[in-house]
């Protein structure tokens, strides 16, 4: 593997870790101060998404200095954890969606929010395209899969901007709970894909 296309995709991982968490930490801030659950929501996958991007630092760290039995094993429960965690965090937004549509939480507008997933958009799109043109210059099948789950962020970021910008805007505070039900929707996708490809190529 070149070396230097290797430092790379072990800078991009750290920077999506560094990046998920500050959004993950600002995000979950926001949705408490206003009673966004799409904001408690977007921050958590956020949080999850760095445990993933954690297990690319270590695949990358550890290559060629251990055995890829060993490196498998380890990996393959990294991964299984991953995917819990999106199932778990998963059943939380969905009960937080549905108590806030029937007993009519409303939360308040947040432009602190709509920053925040506006920063995503401009941020998100530049990262995947760096980590998938990595992933596929040294044949990492695991970093361009890796590149996939940020797409996917990307299109989160759009549904969580409309439901932030429609409460905002228009007042219509259902938007929020909705968008977190399409949150919901994600996290449950994203632990299955998580779980069908426990078992990565290697590096």
């Amino acid at each position: 593997m070149d070396q230097r296309l290797q430092k790379k995709a072990l800078s991009l991982s750290y920077f999506t870790v560094g990046y998920n968490i500050l959004e993950g930490i600002a995000s979950i801030f926001a949705g408490l101060l206003s009673g966004s659950i799409a904001l408690v929501g977007f921050g958590l996958d956020s949080f999850v998404e760095s445990l993933s991007g954690g297990v690319m630092i270590w695949r990358f760290r550890k290559h060629g200095k251990i055995s890829e039995e060993e490196e498998e094993i380890v990996e393959k429960k990294a991964i299984r954890l991953v995917a819990y965690t999106f199932f778990i965090l998963g059943a939380y937004v969905l009960y937080e969606s549905v108590k806030k549509l029937h007993f009519h939480e409303i939360p308040d507008p947040s432009l602190f929010g709509i920053v925040i997933a506006i920063l995503s958009l401009i941020v998100m799109p530049v990262l995947f395209y760096m980590k998938y043109q990595t992933g596929k210059s040294i044949n990492s099948r695991s970093l361009v899969a890796d590149s996939k789950q940020t797409l996917a962020c990307v299109f989160l970021s759009v549904a969580l901007l409309i439901g932030l910008g429609l409460n905002y805007l228009y007042g219509f505070w259902k938007a929020d709970p909705l968008v977190g039900l399409i949150i919901v929707i994600f996290l449950i996708k994203e632990g299955y894909s998580t779980l069908k490809e426990e078992k990565l190529c290697s590096c």
